[in-house]
């Protein structure tokens, strides 16, 4: 068989960089791109968005790590020295989205925004980065399913030779679970990008929509894979997951765990869903989603600075004052 794609792009002395970190590096990128360009409509100025992503991305990758880390305490605590080591793969997208979203909810805040308006403008941008994002998956060939035959890749799924040579790891192909995220993510950001044009959305509503979206597919894309974060859970628990997933059995197998009876990634996903949909329903029904995506967005902060301030070369009124009046006898 062919050899592995090398991971390391190149060097620059001691300095290696990473396909990981390049890939990672362009989701960012391409989902800055498509928030700039959206942003446009509401004229946010595309600094926002750069700062935006200075504080989501390291947010987001500390989450995704410390995610990831707690659930394999027994492992990182008797090797600490790897816990840093992200370029290595080993990062949650669900610690990803809790960290991201911590961060910006406060740099939104202090910039004035509201949270769910500028939510709604990065839901596409967040499909975007998670479909680029997997194919640093498929370069470290982690993140795969099970254990599948080559006629299934070539002759059942025309994947080309470089999909199926990387998908042979260890003596053995396996499904590219990697490839099957990516294509559903593009999928979602074409709904996400026809729904923001539909009067009846509200705000916070494409937010949420790219949760609901995400983890229908994440639900049972996760069912495939073979190194799946998991817990010991309640037969019951169990047994919802594997009913809900029973739809998928008529076409494949589905992967081994090595431990546990639930994976934590179906669960959260099937949590993802049930809290955005009730948040859809209690937003509107409170009034707290007057706004619809196409309304108008202003900071705050500049409503301040236009009135206290106003803007350069503007002149003044000054108060004509009035006539006294005739001193009295």
């Amino acid at each position: 068989m062919v050899e592995p794609l090398n991971k390391i792009a190149f060097s620059l002395g001691p300095l290696s960089v990473h396909w990981y970190g390049i890939i990672l590096g362009t989701a960012a990128l391409v989902g800055l791109f498509l928030a700039i360009q959206e942003g446009k409509r509401f004229n946010i100025i595309p600094d926002f968005f750069m700062d935006l992503l200075l504080v989501g991305v390291p947010s987001a990758i500390i989450g995704a790590r410390l995610y990831f880390v707690a659930f394999k305490w027994d492992y990182y605590s008797q090797h600490p020295g790897e816990i840093i080591r992200v370029w290595e793969g080993g990062i949650a997208i669900y610690g990803a989205l809790i960290g991201a979203i911590i961060g910006t909810s406060i740099y939104i805040r202090r910039k004035g925004y509201n949270f769910w308006r500028i939510a709604d403008i990065a839901a596409p941008s967040l499909l975007a980065g998670q479909a680029i994002g997997r194919w640093g998956n498929f370069v470290n060939q982690e993140a795969h399913g099970g254990p599948v035959e080559e006629s299934f890749l070539r002759n059942t799924l025309h994947l080309p030779d470089f999909i199926v040579n990387q998908m042979w790891i260890e003596g053995q192909f396996y499904h590219p679970t990697f490839l099957y995220e990516s294509l559903w993510n593009l999928l979602g950001i074409g709904v996400l990008f026809l729904l923001r044009r539909q009067r009846f959305v509200r705000s916070g509503e494409l937010f949420l929509g790219y949760f609901i979206w995400y983890s229908i597919g994440r639900f049972f894309i996760e069912g495939l894979r073979t190194d799946s974060l998991a817990v010991d859970a309640p037969g019951w628990v169990e047994g919802l997951m594997n009913a809900l997933w029973s739809p998928m059995n008529g076409v494949f197998e589905p992967g081994t765990m090595d431990y546990g009876n639930v994976r934590i990634s179906q669960l959260l996903a099937i949590l993802f869903i049930i809290v955005a949909v009730v948040l859809i329903v209690v937003r509107r029904k409170t009034g707290a989603a007057q706004e619809r995506y196409s309304d108008p967005i202003v900071s705050t902060k500049e409503m301040i600075t236009i009135v206290e301030a106003p803007a350069a070369g503007t002149v003044k009124p000054v108060q004509t004052p009035e006539k006294p009046e005739a001193p009295k006898d």
